[in-house]
Protein backbone atom coordinates (compact mmCIF):
# COMPACT_ATOMS: atom_id res chain seq x y z
CA UNK A 1 0.00 0.00 0.00
CA UNK A 2 1.25 3.39 -1.15
CA UNK A 3 -0.22 6.58 0.83
CA UNK A 4 -0.10 10.15 -1.01
CA UNK A 5 -0.73 13.28 -0.86
CA UNK A 6 -0.96 16.14 -3.50
CA UNK A 7 0.13 19.85 -2.21
CA UNK A 8 -0.91 22.42 -4.92
CA UNK A 9 -2.19 25.39 -5.45
CA UNK A 10 -5.69 26.23 -6.34
CA UNK A 11 -5.40 26.35 -10.16
CA UNK A 12 -2.39 23.87 -11.10
CA UNK A 13 -4.69 20.67 -11.50
CA UNK A 14 -3.35 19.03 -8.13
CA UNK A 15 -6.94 17.46 -7.22
CA UNK A 16 -7.72 16.77 -11.26
CA UNK A 17 -4.33 15.32 -10.65
CA UNK A 18 -5.24 12.81 -8.09
CA UNK A 19 -8.02 11.51 -9.82
CA UNK A 20 -6.19 10.83 -12.86
CA UNK A 21 -3.65 9.08 -10.75
CA UNK A 22 -6.33 6.47 -9.73
CA UNK A 23 -7.86 6.17 -13.30
CA UNK A 24 -3.85 5.66 -14.10
CA UNK A 25 -4.05 2.78 -11.69
CA UNK A 26 -7.28 1.28 -11.45
CA UNK A 27 -7.95 1.16 -14.94
CA UNK A 28 -4.61 1.06 -17.10
CA UNK A 29 -2.16 -1.13 -14.23
CA UNK A 30 -4.77 -3.24 -12.74
CA UNK A 31 -4.25 -2.20 -9.50
CA UNK A 32 -6.56 -0.24 -6.99
CA UNK A 33 -6.79 3.31 -6.07
CA UNK A 34 -8.86 5.87 -3.65
CA UNK A 35 -8.54 9.35 -4.37
CA UNK A 36 -9.99 11.95 -1.43
CA UNK A 37 -10.14 15.32 -2.35
CA UNK A 38 -10.31 17.91 0.10
CA UNK A 39 -12.65 20.38 -0.80
CA UNK A 40 -14.02 23.68 1.16
CA UNK A 41 -10.98 25.51 0.40
CA UNK A 42 -10.36 25.11 -3.17
CA UNK A 43 -9.63 28.51 -4.66
CA UNK A 44 -7.41 29.70 -7.59
CA UNK A 45 -3.76 30.84 -5.55
CA UNK A 46 -4.99 29.08 -2.27
CA UNK A 47 -3.42 25.66 -0.73
CA UNK A 48 -5.46 22.35 -1.94
CA UNK A 49 -5.19 18.91 -1.03
CA UNK A 50 -5.58 15.20 -2.46
CA UNK A 51 -4.92 12.67 -0.48
CA UNK A 52 -4.81 9.06 -2.41
CA UNK A 53 -4.26 5.66 -1.66
CA UNK A 54 -2.73 3.01 -4.24
CA UNK A 55 -2.53 -0.65 -3.80
CA UNK A 56 -2.38 -4.12 -5.81
CA UNK A 57 -5.36 -5.40 -3.79
CA UNK A 58 -8.59 -3.63 -2.78
CA UNK A 59 -8.51 -0.48 -0.99
CA UNK A 60 -10.89 -0.66 2.08
CA UNK A 61 -9.77 2.61 3.48
CA UNK A 62 -12.04 6.03 2.28
CA UNK A 63 -10.08 8.66 4.26
CA UNK A 64 -7.52 11.23 4.30
CA UNK A 65 -3.76 10.25 4.24
CA UNK A 66 -1.91 11.22 7.33
CA UNK A 67 1.06 9.29 7.51
CA UNK A 68 2.43 9.65 3.34
CA UNK A 69 4.96 7.57 2.05
CA UNK A 70 4.50 9.98 -0.95
CA UNK A 71 3.99 13.67 -0.93
CA UNK A 72 3.98 15.39 -4.24
CA UNK A 73 4.38 19.35 -3.89
CA UNK A 74 3.01 21.27 -7.42
CA UNK A 75 4.62 24.36 -6.35
CA UNK A 76 8.18 24.63 -4.32
CA UNK A 77 6.43 28.14 -2.81
CA UNK A 78 4.29 26.26 -0.60
CA UNK A 79 7.22 26.27 1.74
CA UNK A 80 6.72 29.42 2.29
CA UNK A 81 2.85 29.49 2.40
CA UNK A 82 2.49 28.29 5.64
CA UNK A 83 1.75 24.87 4.69
CA UNK A 84 3.79 22.45 6.62
CA UNK A 85 4.39 19.93 3.89
CA UNK A 86 5.84 17.55 6.76
CA UNK A 87 2.69 16.98 8.42
CA UNK A 88 2.97 12.70 9.28
CA UNK A 89 6.01 12.49 7.21
CA UNK A 90 9.29 10.71 7.99
CA UNK A 91 12.54 10.64 6.34
CA UNK A 92 11.00 7.75 4.32
CA UNK A 93 8.85 9.95 2.87
CA UNK A 94 9.59 10.32 -0.61
CA UNK A 95 9.34 13.66 -2.03
CA UNK A 96 8.19 14.82 -6.00
CA UNK A 97 8.62 18.74 -6.03
CA UNK A 98 8.07 20.94 -8.46
CA UNK A 99 11.41 22.66 -9.19
CA UNK A 100 14.32 23.78 -11.39
CA UNK A 101 16.47 25.21 -8.46
CA UNK A 102 18.95 22.83 -6.36
CA UNK A 103 18.44 25.27 -3.42
CA UNK A 104 15.23 24.73 -3.06
CA UNK A 105 15.68 21.04 -2.99
CA UNK A 106 18.29 21.43 -0.47
CA UNK A 107 15.61 23.80 1.59
CA UNK A 108 13.13 21.08 1.82
CA UNK A 109 15.50 18.75 2.67
CA UNK A 110 16.67 20.71 5.74
CA UNK A 111 13.22 21.57 6.53
CA UNK A 112 11.59 18.52 6.68
CA UNK A 113 14.45 15.77 7.15
CA UNK A 114 13.60 13.84 3.44
CA UNK A 115 16.42 11.56 2.89
CA UNK A 116 14.39 11.10 -0.97
CA UNK A 117 13.45 13.87 -3.62
CA UNK A 118 12.73 13.68 -7.21
CA UNK A 119 12.92 17.34 -8.94
CA UNK A 120 11.45 18.07 -11.99
CA UNK A 121 10.53 21.29 -13.71
CA UNK A 122 6.92 20.15 -14.31
CA UNK A 123 5.84 23.62 -15.25
CA UNK A 124 8.26 24.01 -17.66
CA UNK A 125 7.52 20.40 -19.02
CA UNK A 126 3.59 22.03 -18.99
CA UNK A 127 4.36 24.94 -20.82
CA UNK A 128 6.59 23.41 -23.54
CA UNK A 129 3.94 20.46 -24.39
CA UNK A 130 0.41 22.24 -23.46
CA UNK A 131 1.73 25.79 -23.92
CA UNK A 132 -0.13 26.63 -20.37
CA UNK A 133 1.81 26.36 -16.95
CA UNK A 134 -0.76 24.13 -15.11
CA UNK A 135 1.69 21.55 -14.28
CA UNK A 136 -0.79 18.89 -13.54
CA UNK A 137 0.20 15.92 -16.23
CA UNK A 138 3.72 16.60 -15.88
CA UNK A 139 3.60 15.93 -12.29
CA UNK A 140 2.20 12.74 -12.81
CA UNK A 141 5.03 12.02 -15.18
CA UNK A 142 7.43 12.97 -12.69
CA UNK A 143 5.46 10.55 -9.89
CA UNK A 144 5.99 7.59 -12.18
CA UNK A 145 10.01 8.49 -12.24
CA UNK A 146 9.13 7.02 -8.53
CA UNK A 147 8.14 3.62 -9.54
CA UNK A 148 4.38 3.94 -8.05
CA UNK A 149 2.27 4.22 -11.19
CA UNK A 150 4.23 3.19 -15.04
CA UNK A 151 4.26 5.87 -17.31
CA UNK A 152 2.57 4.21 -19.86
CA UNK A 153 -0.38 4.09 -17.74
CA UNK A 154 -0.13 7.82 -16.72
CA UNK A 155 0.17 8.89 -20.11
CA UNK A 156 -3.18 6.36 -20.92
CA UNK A 157 -5.20 7.61 -18.31
CA UNK A 158 -4.04 11.76 -19.28
CA UNK A 159 -4.50 11.09 -22.98
CA UNK A 160 -8.74 9.80 -21.88
CA UNK A 161 -8.95 12.27 -19.87
CA UNK A 162 -8.34 15.47 -21.39
CA UNK A 163 -10.39 15.08 -24.64
CA UNK A 164 -8.65 17.06 -27.23
CA UNK A 165 -5.95 18.05 -25.36
CA UNK A 166 -5.01 14.42 -23.95
CA UNK A 167 -2.04 13.80 -26.37
CA UNK A 168 -0.12 17.00 -25.52
CA UNK A 169 -0.81 16.39 -21.50
CA UNK A 170 0.26 12.83 -21.96
CA UNK A 171 3.79 14.45 -23.80
CA UNK A 172 3.80 16.63 -21.06
CA UNK A 173 3.79 13.65 -18.69
CA UNK A 174 6.67 11.70 -20.90
CA UNK A 175 8.88 15.33 -20.82
CA UNK A 176 8.52 15.32 -17.03
CA UNK A 177 9.06 11.63 -16.95
CA UNK A 178 12.23 11.84 -18.74
CA UNK A 179 13.61 14.55 -16.83
CA UNK A 180 12.85 14.27 -13.07
CA UNK A 181 16.32 13.74 -11.30
CA UNK A 182 16.75 12.01 -7.96
CA UNK A 183 18.04 14.64 -5.64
Amino acid sequence: MQKIKFYGIGGQGAVTAAKVLSIAVSVHQDEYAITVPAYGHERRGAPVYAHIIVDDKPVLLNCYVYEPDIIVVFDDKLIDMGVDLGEGCTEETVVVLNTSSAEMVERYREAYGFKTIYACDATEAAVRNIGLSIPNSAMLGALAATGVVGIEAVKAAVDESFGKVGEKNANAAQYAYEHTVKA
